[in-house]
């Protein structure tokens, strides 16, 4: 079979997809270990058996939902290429918010410390330490699985300003003060219909479900990070697009200051934050 045909067979089979030709390309793409440039250009060529092989066994995967994500084990986040696995949630683009967010607070010349919370594949992590190389980064999750393929993502960027801890939220050995605290915890209700659909069916509930409403995580972080903030400094959390004003609300009541939310690309309440001067 040529590549231009594999891609067409694929294509009609992904008729649940609205990205039936980019699925396919990734895929394709992942198998022969090339770009996607390769098979615009080389359209004609004609693919081994082996390949077709591990191509149709692919497609049969994405057909059932498995995420594309976890069928090549690998997906982009602030233009940084980071392994994936099913230990790990999957880093969405309205999490560059949450980045975005976070140096906009931590300046380029002086060395703050940073502690994220849940840290999965590390992508929040990483990205803040490949932009800003004098800050101090500590990064916990409670899952070990989750931590070495965190800790093999930032090796793989060769970033040394990163300490990766295993930890239950501020259950830290050795836990110090910062000047900015990070997550993008579980936010999603138990009965959500939402966890039945979709690749997120395939993604650890333990990264995604927090309560029935959602809200225990954020109400233990929005709690628990007053005891390990420097004066002044920041938390910042990644929430529902339902909970914003609920988030702005539990920092009022926890003496919070400076609270404000950012809306992500749909224009919907993404990422909170809050100030802590006492």
């Amino acid at each position: 079979m040529l590549i231009a045909d594999a891609i067409n067979y694929a294509q009609q089979q992904f008729i649940k997809s609205d990205s039936a030709r980019l699925d396919a390309d990734v895929l394709l793409c992942s198998v022969l270990k090339c770009e996607r440039i390769y098979l615009y250009t080389y359209p004609e060529k004609k693919l081994s058996n082996t390949s077709l092989s591990s191509f149709n066994k692919l497609i049969t995967l994405r057909i059932k939902g498995y995420p594309i994500a976890h069928l090549i084990q690998k997906k982009e986040f602030w233009s940084l290429n980071l392994k994936v696995t099913t230990d790990t949630l999957i880093p969405r683009p309205e999490t560059e918010i949450l980045v975005e967010a976070a140096l906009d607070i931590v300046p380029k010349e002086h060395p703050l410390s940073i502690l994220e919370l849940g840290t999965g594949t590390g992508a929040i992590s990483i990205a803040i330490a490949s932009d800003r190389h004098l800050a101090k980064i500590t990064a916990t999750d409670i899952k070990k699985a989750a931590l070495e393929v965190a800790i093999a993502n930032a090796k793989s960027h060769q970033l040394n300003n990163i300490t990766f801890k295993i930890a239950n939220w501020f259950d830290i050995k050795d836990i110090n003060t910062y000047d900015l605290i990070i997550s993008n915890p579980p936010y999603i209700c138990i009965d959500d219909p939402h966890l039945k659909k979709g690749d997120i069916r395939f993604e650890p509930e333990s990264a995604l479900i927090s309560g029935k409403q959602g809200l225990d995580d954020l109400h233990i972080i929005i709690i628990g990070a007053k005891d390990y903030l420097n004066k002044n400094g920041w938390l910042l959390l990644e929430h529902g697009h339902q909970q914003g004003k609920v988030i702005r609300q539990l920092l009022k009541d926890n003496n919070y200051s400076t609270i404000s939310t950012l809306k992500d690309y749909s224009n919907l309440d993404r990422v909170s934050i809050g100030q802590w001067t006492s």
